[in-house]
């Protein structure tokens, strides 16, 4: 290994983030290891161990700490490449897995070809903080679904049943019907339960706040079952819509695309990826469910998937709620590239129109 203090321009790294200490292997342009070693998860510890860096290509692995170093490593002048985890399978099926090994695997691969990383696209610091009010209120209504079911368990446990009714009354509501031996236990579960609610309401009210501050959503909330939390996640999430060429790209990119496996004249029928970010891809799934169920309006989209779920076969309905949803997205991102007006039944009104002509 080389004794080198200050390295030069046209190295590789590879960087291994833990939640304390990360370790890192730097590659000389030949491919020689020339620098190994680990350095705090701090910025300032962090700043100044590139401190011995020229400009060069740094790989690192997306988690919990690769947006913020990202961040600080592209200030710094350097090439970052935030490597997507499903592509790692190199790295997790080594049998000698360990920090070390792992971060010379990232910068080999990094220095040999980087799309084999399927590089990732970490938000901006603000869309990050944005996001983190959408992603509080999921976390918060989460722990209030969990508590209002154990309340529910208990109950039935003693032999009751408690009323249907609505979550955000719950705690205010169910109280009078809990019975008088599980009171001790219980009350202070439904006083959470309350201050829960409480807490998800001033969190609706600050993503109606962001609404102005990101007014393209209000073009995106024109389609029936797209409210606030959905639009405002899908516009932070994705960022800039100039990243996707084509809208059609933006179903495979959160995970909506169904996985391919062809073998010679076989071809499977897979579920989908799952790739990209789990919390969108739940709401526009469960905005699909809107748009199929007896309260959505009469749209082409939801026309084209109650055709699809009528076609019969196993699971042919949710098969038609994600394709849905994936449809969905690629209407989003059109509607947010455009700025036009939603039509819901621009095709159908078209159709009819050609139709008539001939």
């Amino acid at each position: 290994m080389k004794d080198r203090t200050i390295l030069t321009h046209g190295c590789t790294v590879g960087v291994d983030l833990g939640d304390k200490y990360s370790q890192y292997c730097v590659l000389e342009t030949d491919g020689e290891v020339v620098q190994e070693g680990r350095v705090r998860t701090t910025a300032q510890a962090l700043r100044g161990w590139c401190s011995s860096l020229e400009a060069c290509r740094v790989a690192l692995e997306a988690g919990t700490h690769s947006p913020w170093v990202s961040r600080l490593l592209k200030e710094l002048g350097h090439e970052v490449i935030v490597a997507n985890p499903r592509k790692l399978r190199l790295i997790y099926q080594n049998n000698d897995k360990c920090d070390q090994v792992d971060a010379r695997y990232l910068a080999r691969v990094a220095r040999m070809d980087p799309t084999l990383l399927a590089p990732l696209h970490h938000r901006g610091a603000i869309a990050q903080a944005d996001l983190a009010i959408l992603r509080a209120r999921d976390a918060l209504v989460t722990a209030r679904t969990q508590l209002v079911n154990h309340v529910r368990g208990a109950v039935k446990s003693f032999g009751g049943r408690l009323p249907t009714g609505s979550t955000h009354a719950f705690a205010k509501k169910m109280g009078a019907h809990v019975p008088q031996e599980l009171k001790p236990a219980l009350e202070p579960v439904l006083r959470a339960i309350q201050e829960l609610t409480d807490r998800i309401a001033d969190h609706d009210r600050k993503i109606e706040g962001l609404t102005e501050k990101y007014p393209e959503t209000k073009n995106l909330c024109q389609v029936a079952g797209v409210g606030p939390l959905t639009s405002m996640s899908f516009i932070l999430t994705l960022e800039d819509p100039a990243r996707f060429k084509k809208s059609r790209t933006v179903g495979s990119f959160l995970g909506l695309r169904p996985r391919t496996k062809d073998s010679g004249e076989r071809e499977s029928q897979l579920g989908i990826t799952k790739a990209g970010d789990v919390f969108l891809r739940r709401l526009l799934v469960g905005s699909a469910h809107y748009i199929l169920g007896p309260f959505g309006p009469d749209t082409d989209l939801r026309r084209w998937g109650l055709a699809l779920a009528q076609r019969g076969g196993k699971n042919a309905k949710k098969r038609a709620v994600v394709a849905v949803a994936r449809k969905l997205a690629v209407l989003l991102h059109r509607l947010w590239v455009s700025g036009q007006p939603y039509e819901p039944l621009r095709n159908s009104r078209r159709n009819k129109t050609q139709a008539i002509s001939e």
